[in-house]
């Protein structure tokens, strides 16, 4: 909108990163979090256990006049998948918290650096 003078305001030139580097950031921070959540996920879901029962332990045999250990069967897994899925949230948003500390420091150093850089260069 034109001042009282009737001439626009004249240009000056912004801090803002390119929109092509607004978006590579933004997509380095969904990456980063998917990446979390999945590694958190699986750390999780392994220390659960799995879910069909066919992990096998072995034991060494007992030593000589001593009885085997009674071993009980081990409990279902139910709510192993809720966990994980609680854990695999938890690591996604943390990682894309991390990853975004990170994005906005570099665009903040890309913007110096387009400052520092001489018109006639």
């Amino acid at each position: 909108m034109p001042e009282a003078g009737g001439v626009a305001r004249p240009y000056t030139p912004t801090a803002l990163p390119s929109v092509a580097a607004r978006a590579l950031a933004f997509v380095a921070i969904v990456i980063g979090g998917i990446c979390g959540g999945l590694i958190a996920y699986s750390v999780t879901d392994l220390q659960c256990g799995s879910d069909d029962g066919r992990t096998a332990v072995v034991l060494p045999a007992p030593p000589a006049g001593r009885p085997a250990p009674d071993l009980a069967p081990v409990a279902d897994d139910e709510g192993c998948t809720t966990i994980a899925g609680l854990a695999g949230l938890a690591g996604a948003t943390a990682s894309a918290g991390a990853v975004s500390i990170i994005v906005v420091l570099v665009l903040r150093a890309m913007a110096e650096w387009r400052r520092d850089l001489a018109p006639g260069a």
